[in-house]
């Protein structure tokens, strides 16, 4: 047979193993702080879920909130706190954006993007479950944890405070 009969390899944005590592370190920061039930999605550059965990009592559609969070920021190339102070005076524009990409877009913070090292995004975390601030400080962590940057590189300084 031809080596045109073979199927070839397709290179991905982020591999499966960075992104259990990933999905297991935000999971791990969450618990440590003391963060409700979270739903983690973590996908490649091209918004494709990679990876994907549910706490037990998380709520049934924080997965979806989660992989909203994580397709806002690749959508835009920002991380979603940014996406949404950016946005905060422009909300006919959020909504032609929530339109376009079919719901997958939630301005909120949780979603971060994942940075090689030359400071290119190869995919994002989204994060649901608690205050969108402590999503956030989860997400961070998680990407962080894994030996990766992110875009936001820190969390909201008052990320401890957020919802109470």
């Amino acid at each position: 047979m031809s080596a045109d009969y073979y199927v070839k390899h397709v290179q991905p944005s982020l591999r499966l193993a960075d992104a259990e590592r990933m999905l297991e370190a935000t999971l791990a920061a969450g618990s440590a702080a003391g963060l409700l039930p979270l739903a983690v999605a973590v996908l490649d550059a091209g918004a494709n879920l990679v990876a994907f965990r549910r706490q037990d009592g998380a709520g049934t559609l924080r997965r979806a909130i989660a992989e909203g969070k994580a397709s806002a920021a690749l959508g835009m190339g920002i991380g979603s706190r940014v996406i949404r102070d950016r946005l905060k005076e422009r909300p006919a524009f959020q909504a032609a954006i929530a339109a376009a990409s079919d719901g997958r877009f939630i301005p909120v913070p949780g979603g971060v993007l994942v940075l090689n090292a030359d400071g290119e995004a190869i995919g994002a975390v989204g994060v649901s479950g608690d205050a969108s601030d402590k999503d956030e400080y989860a997400a961070i962590s998680g990407v962080h944890a894994a030996g990766f940057a992110s875009h936001p590189a820190e969390p909201a300084p008052n990320w401890a405070e957020a919802g109470l």
